[in-house]
């Protein structure tokens, strides 16, 4: 492998497998190092097109997704690292993929557990064709100043305290951490390829090892260092020395750290290190001050010039952080007072999901608490639920159900010819409810009586709503009002607004037969009892239920049932695209 750099200020990558979060520590390291453009050139989502919204330091950036490795490649010509976060089950597939786009040039595997004749193939292809894996198991690499793979040095806090923001003139390759070759037991490249690499880079002045117990890898890099190939100090330790303590091989961590053999053991390792030129503590505790103590001679030497200290920029923090933490305080944009899916189920007005079926409750009983925040008392969840029996349908003529099967045998799917009839809904069709419950409650909370109510009415233009039926009359009365009128007078403490309901509509009859109170009047007049009767609403409560529309809402709750089955219906008997028949229009100038 050997030769130079893998990474600069200008590398960019394909992310495969969207992960937000090791995305956004790349984009920030980016911003820290004052980088212009952002590592991340595309992501690689498979079945997925389109953008993610990511930050850049302050700025929002939209980074495009794609479905497969062929079309990112193509997309993104520049981006020569592929960063693959798919599992070990598909991370060779998809690895494989990229190393033969001729764009790519270092694929870094994070999964751990990827088969072994996989990374071999992927190892025997990289190698054939003067390309660079990275892992399998690895956490990728960094170079300061310049580009770092996914999560690579942690948080931005360590990040900062290391000053790997800037360039600097080490070296490091282990196992695990910055240029992380993987831990997996056949790994895409070694630590003797990165040290000689290291070697050829002008800006790199020594180079920091840290290896694991088991496995040859370490002697290519003794080799190396007898036969004088690498020309840089060389601060060298093998961890693993407690593995002696241990009667039988152990696992330590990754699959490639076992204790095994003599010569495989941290402590031969370690010698055969020291005795190849490399420096090399007494312990993993005097790592820290061998490296300080060399990195000081090369600068006594005049090797290692001082580089000048730069203030890396404020990364703004996220906003969910900065809530959670008490450093801010944001505005809310929604305000919801009727159901919290927040907890470990939802809840209804306060009430648990699973309380809701265990006590039985109906949907009278979950309208109550979704629309007017309360638990209602049993014979008025009853009469929420007779009323949505009695107006879920009215037959196939009527406006709405017939605007839904004209839909519905146009072709149109559920919700266009459900929506098609509810938009008829208004004051001629099923939507004078809440106009009949605020007339009669105006007419008697101000003690007008029947004949001053309908003529006032009158005068001023406005047909009684809740009152007039097509088709019932006097002597042919509406029996879901009568059922309605029944329910009442037997369940409700008081029934005073219906009964001047039906004081007006017997002054209505003296004018007209057809003149009857319908089943808007009925409904409007009743809630009003129920609201009143129930002692559970003020006089404010209730004049902002009928305004707000609740009563209508009932209508339209009950009669999307039947505009359903009317879609159902006409479906299931396969019905032709609707034409209205020419002798039913009249044709005139």
């Amino acid at each position: 492998m050997a030769s130079g750099q893998l990474f600069s200020r200008t590398t960019q990558a394909l992310f495969y497998n969207y992960k937000q979060l090791p995305i956004q520590r790349m984009l920030d390291f980016d911003f820290l190092c004052g980088r212009e453009t952002p590592s991340v050139a595309g992501i690689i989502n498979p079945g997925s097109e389109g953008f993610q919204k990511l930050f850049f330091g302050q700025e929002e950036i939209a980074i495009p997704v794609h479905s497969a490795v062929e079309a990112a490649c193509a997309a993104h010509p520049t981006a020569d690292v592929f960063i693959n976060f798919a599992s070990y089950r598909s991370a060779a597939a998809s690895s494989m993929a990229a190393l033969k786009q001729p764009t790519i040039r270092v694929v870094a595997i994070i999964a751990e557990g990827v088969p072994e004749s996989d990374t071999k193939q992927l190892i025997a292809y990289a190698k054939a064709n003067n390309k660079v894996v990275i892992g399998p198991a690895t956490v990728g690499g960094i170079q300061a100043g310049a580009f770092k793979i996914g999560d690579t040095a942690g948080t931005l806090d360590n990040i900062i305290q290391c000053k790997l923001y800037r360039p600097g003139s080490v070296g490091f390759v282990s196992k695990s951490v910055r240029i992380a070759i993987g831990g997996d037991v056949f790994p895409g490249s070694t630590l003797s390829d990165h040290v000689l690499r290291f070697n050829n880079i002008p800006q790199i002045k020594m180079v920091v090892v840290l290896g694991e117990l088991v496995g040859r890898d370490e002697y290519s890099l003794v080799e190396a260092l007898k036969q004088g190939k690498i020309s840089k100090p060389v601060v060298a330790w093998v961890s693993g020395t407690c593995a002696r303590l241990f009667k039988s091989e152990v696992q330590f961590g990754h699959a490639g750290a076992k204790s095994g053999g003599e010569m495989e053991s941290a402590q031969a390792k370690n010698q055969a290190l020291r005795d190849a030129g490399a420096v090399v503590p007494t312990s993993y505790e005097a790592f820290e001050a061998v490296i300080k103590e060399t990195f000081e001679k090369l600068a006594e030497e005049g090797k290692i010039s001082p580089v000048k200290e730069v203030k890396p920029p404020q990364i703004p923090e996220d906003l969910n952080t900065a809530i959670k933490s008490g450093k801010v305080r944001a505005p809310t944009h929604i305000i919801s007072t009727i159901s919290d899916d927040r907890g470990e189920e939802p809840c209804y007005a306060g009430v648990p999901m699973s309380s809701i079926v265990e006590q039985g409750y109906g949907v009278g009983d979950v309208i109550s608490l979704l629309w007017f925040k309360r638990s209602l008392p049993r014979y008025c969840t009853k009469f929420i639920e007779i009323c949505i029996m009695l107006c879920a349908d009215h037959g196939p003529c009527v406006s709405g159900a017939h605007n839904t099967i004209v839909t519905a045998r146009a072709g149109k799917d559920l919700v266009s010819s459900l929506v098609a009839g509810l938009l008829t809904i208004g004051p001629r069709f099923g939507g004078a409810i809440d106009d009949a419950a605020r007339y009669f409650k105006e007419a008697y909370d101000k003690g007008n009586s029947p004949y001053e109510f309908v003529e006032n009415m009158k005068k001023k233009g406005i047909r009684v709503p809740g009152i007039g039926h097509r088709i019932k009359r006097g002597d042919n009365r509406d029996k879901r009002v009568e059922l309605l009128q029944l329910f009442a007078r037997t369940n409700f403490p008081s029934v005073k607004y219906m009964e001047y309901a039906v004081q007006v509509e017997t002054y209505t009859l003296s004018k007209s037969n057809n003149l009857v109170l319908n089943v808007d009047g009925a409904i409007g007049s009743l809630f009003l009892d129920l609201l009143a009767g129930s002692g559970m609403f003020t006089k404010p409560e209730i004049d902002e239920i009928v305004e707000i529309g609740y009563l209508n809402g009932l209508f339209v709750l009950a009669r999307s049932i039947g505009l359903i089955g009317h879609t159902f219906d006409q479906k299931r008997l396969k019905q032709p695209l609707y034409r209205h028949p020419w002798e039913d229009v009249l044709y005139t100038k």
